[in-house]
């Protein structure tokens, strides 16, 4: 079959036996948007996890980091498993997995209990979206693959979006147990139908595993993804290399990563196949989609944070003000799902890249008086742009990729956005910190006793609040502490301006990066490589 053409009729009847294809795609997509909504939801949950379990929030902390850890872990032997045990088999144990472990995270009445419980839900939800990915792959012809895909990210877009507003509600009006235990009656109904609609196809010579599981590899592999999700979610909080446990992590990672690589490299049947990334055409995908999820997971996370901080938002209202973004984002994906399969994915993600960039662009100009609409028409435009990289480089990444093979894809293009993700945040973490600092001792310097504009402000301040009925000795100490707190939030918003200056950068580098992919063929058979 290598370097052949497998016409629509073929590619189809790979995934999904006599089923509805757009009905398996509903049932993955769903299963999907449960797990990476995890990855979000608990983020919110830790002061009410911290004081309902008695322990600090640097402890309960743990509980986000435990859960990316795992799951980054098993994403790399999902190909692997998928391919001994059966895609539906392994998707359904997954599945089981992660839902049994949420009902368990829901009731666990220790940290240490809800940490084992989180590592369990991270394993059984890493191996979900590569799985559901590749399922769909090998459900659709390639002429439908790219609306496939759509109802896919809309999931893995929307869910990080969603993430935070409904862990914030559940958290006020339930309790935090409640994060996890809304999974439960998703979990049953998914693996209900998922058992009903998806039908195991035979498995051809090519699709099975050729040598035994490269344990070595495993180890190496899990352990460089492992201790760089630790480094990237416990850095700045441990201040970096300062901390022998930092110093720690990152000498074992890189350790990891300098043996995986001969390692990998002699293999016949490798953990991750090394030269699959190498390549022009995957390579590219991998780093597109790693400053794809660098930008969603960030944004996602930052957005809130600044009009909470800085605006005097309630966690409601942040959350509302990603809410129409994530409308966009859906509607988006199913008009990038039809636009697929007539443009050249590379022009989309261009296209893609360059109006996120214009998103990032606008945010570098924020400042105190800005209403709830502008934040939110930034987020709707950043929901024009992911759907078209996302959508795109889905289809794109499998172009030229033999079918036994397309496990592997889906697992690392996934540890490709969730490696992202982490990094994005780790890195706009670290420029918030640091710059904020920077941009208040600048600030200071202006603020000195002996300036004349000081001394003129100070006046004026401490007038209003001597005609709001202070004495002189309180309005004076007020105005002082209001100017104070003027120069924490200048400092502040001038932090935020360069977090998406860094954000926009990141979203300029895709367009070189797109434009080295190759012509893909649209709508008709896929070409498979060698």
């Amino acid at each position: 079959m290598s370097g052949s053409a497998i016409d629509a009729k073929a590619v189809s009847s790979r995934g999904a036996a006599a089923a509805n294809p757009w009905l398996i795609a509903i049932v993955v997509a769903l299963a999907s948007f449960m797990e990476v909504l995890d990855t979000t939801i608990a983020n919110v949950a830790l002061p009410y996890i911290a004081g309902g379990l008695g322990v600090s929030s640097d402890e309960a902390s743990w509980v986000v980091t435990s859960y990316l850890v795992s799951n980054a872990i098993i994403l790399t032997a999902s190909s692997f498993l998928a391919r001994m045990l059966g895609r539906k088999t392994f998707f359904l144990i997954c599945l089981g997995i992660f839902t049994v472990s949420s009902i368990l995270c829901g009731f666990a009445s220790s940290l240490n209990a809800l940490l084992l419980f989180r590592i369990l839900q991270g394993l059984g939800g890493g191996g979900m979206v590569p799985v559901a990915q590749s399922i769909l792959a090998d459900a659709f012809p390639p002429a439908k693959r790219g609306q496939a895909f759509a109802v896919f990210g809309v999931a893995v877009v929307v869910a990080p979006v969603v993430g935070p507003t409904l862990g914030g509600w559940l958290s006020d009006n339930l309790s935090w147990h409640w994060c996890f235990l809304i999974n439960a009656p998703v979990g049953v109904f998914a693996i209900a139908l998922i058992a009903a609609v998806l039908h195991e196809p035979a498995k051809t010579e090519a699709e099975q595993p050729k040598a035994g599981f490269d344990i070595i590899g495993f180890v190496l592999v899990a352990t460089f993804l492992g201790a760089l999700e630790v480094m990237l979610d416990r850095g700045l909080e441990d201040d970096w290399f300062a901390s022998p446990f930092i110093v720690t992590s990152a000498a074992i990672c890189g350790m990891a990563f300098i043996l995986m690589i001969p390692w990998e490299m002699c293999r016949p049947n490798p953990m991750i196949d090394l030269r699959m990334v190498a390549s022009r055409q995957f390579g590219a995908c991998f780093l597109v989609m790693t400053a794809t999820g660098a930008i969603l997971l960030a944004t996602t996370q930052f957005l809130p944070q600044l009009v909470q901080q800085d605006f005097g938002y309630t966690a409601t209202w942040a959350g509302l003000v990603l809410s129409p973004g994530g409308i966009v984002t859906m509607l988006m994906m199913f008009v990038v799902g039809r636009l697929a399969a007539k443009m050249q994915p590379k022009y989309l993600i261009v296209a893609g890249a360059a109006v996120i960039a214009i998103s990032m662009y606008s945010m570098t100009s924020v400042y105190a008086d800005l209403g709830f609409w502008f934040m939110a028409r930034t987020r709707m435009l950043l929901g024009v742009g992911l759907p078209l990289i996302f959508v795109p480089i889905m289809a794109a990444s499998y172009d030229g990729i033999p079918p036994n093979k397309t496990d592997q894809a889906s697992a690392l293009i996934n540890a490709a956005r969730n490696t992202g993700g982490s990094i994005g945040v780790s890195l706009v973490s670290n420029v918030l910190a640091h710059r904020a600092q920077f941009h208040q001792s600048r600030l200071a310097e202006l603020v000195t006793p002996s300036s004349l504009q000081y001394q003129d402000t100070l006046q004026q301040i401490t007038n209003v609040f001597v005609s709001q009925g202070n004495s002189l000795a309180q309005a004076h100490q007020q105005a002082m502490q209001w100017i104070g707190q003027q120069v924490q939030n200048q400092a502040s918003f001038q932090s935020y301006m360069d977090a998406f200056w860094v954000l926009m950068l990141i979203s300029l580098s895709a367009i070189p990066l797109a434009l080295t992919l190759r012509k893909v063929r649209l709508g008709g058979p896929v070409q498979v490589g060698h």
